[in-house]
């Protein structure tokens, strides 16, 4: 079994994405690998209660792929345990006008979590460095210079005590195609449906190499990224799952200390009848 670390982005490197194979397993079967994230479910609501209790840090998801990589199904079944009233999840849409208004972080950072909270974001800032740029909405100029404003506008938060994990859901076209198709066969799906989902899969070379530079230009030590193989779904929500216990498990949240004196506390309960 892979470890986590063999689908991390090295900073400073060149991203190949057909490094990477989008069907692979981590030689994991299945059974082990839904027993295991059963395990890690149980680990994620546990450390995002202290998390919550400890307030003082927090904790940022941010999700990226092509249409029908499975980021939905993570959001569900990956994050569905945590409690919801320390967590939010935020699916950045086509700018508004307000939006469009300020600069490109200004509805990011607006929903960026709390101290003690996690936020998931389906979608990000980081479509401003790849719709932006392969739908020509900008200069070249002006999405280049956005890698570097990422990278510190992410060090800026991390400083701040808020941990980030990215990760990109890499699907294969074939497996995108079948999944599309189903959304227009299956009447359970025909509600995800979008024609510019296929006008966004006919600009799939342009994609990916819009996408292997951002990786790259933007996985740091302190916010990396993760390329997760998205074609075997059940392997996909295990290793994002994962990725997510090891991150917690790094920053070690902790319940605080009793606020009250021990002697107060006991006079305290003795009171009560």
């Amino acid at each position: 079994m892979s470890a986590t670390k063999d689908y991390l982005v090295k900073p400073g490197s060149k991203v190949k994405l057909s490094d990477w194979d989008p069907a692979d397993d981590g030689g994991l079967a299945r059974a082990e690998a839904e027993q295991r994230m059963a395990e890690n479910l149980e680990t994620m609501a546990e450390l995002q209660h202290k998390l919550y209790a400890e307030g003082k840090r927090a904790l940022l998801v941010v999700l990226q792929g092509m249409d029908a990589a499975g980021k939905d199904s993570t959001v569900r079944h990956v994050f569905g345990r945590m409690n919801p009233t320390g967590v939010r999840v935020t699916s950045f849409k086509r700018p508004t006008e307000e939006e469009l208004a300020h600069d490109f972080l200004w509805r990011v950072h607006r929903q960026t979590p709390p101290r003690g909270g996690v936020a998931i974001f389906n979608r990000s800032h980081y479509e401003d460095v790849l719709v932006v740029r392969v739908d020509e909405l900008v200069s070249e100029k002006v999405w280049k210079r956005r890698y570097g404003q990422i990278r510190s506008f992410e060090t800026y938060l991390n400083q701040g005590g808020t941990e980030i994990v990215k990760i990109y859901f890499h699907i294969s076209k074939g497996e995108q195609r079948r999944k599309l198709v189903r959304r227009i066969t299956d009447p359970k799906r025909n509600w995800k449906f979008e024609p510019a989902d296929f006008v966004t899969r006919g600009k799939w070379d342009q994609y990916m190499a819009a996408y292997e530079e951002a990786l790259g230009e933007t996985s740091t030590e302190e916010s990396p990224w993760y390329v997760v193989p998205s074609d075997v779904k059940w392997y996909r929500k295990w290793l994002v799952s994962e990725i997510v216990v090891k991150t917690l498990e790094r920053i070690r949240p902790d319940y605080p200390p009793v606020r009250l004196d021990p002697g107060e506390a006991m006079r305290l309960i003795e009171s009560i009848e």
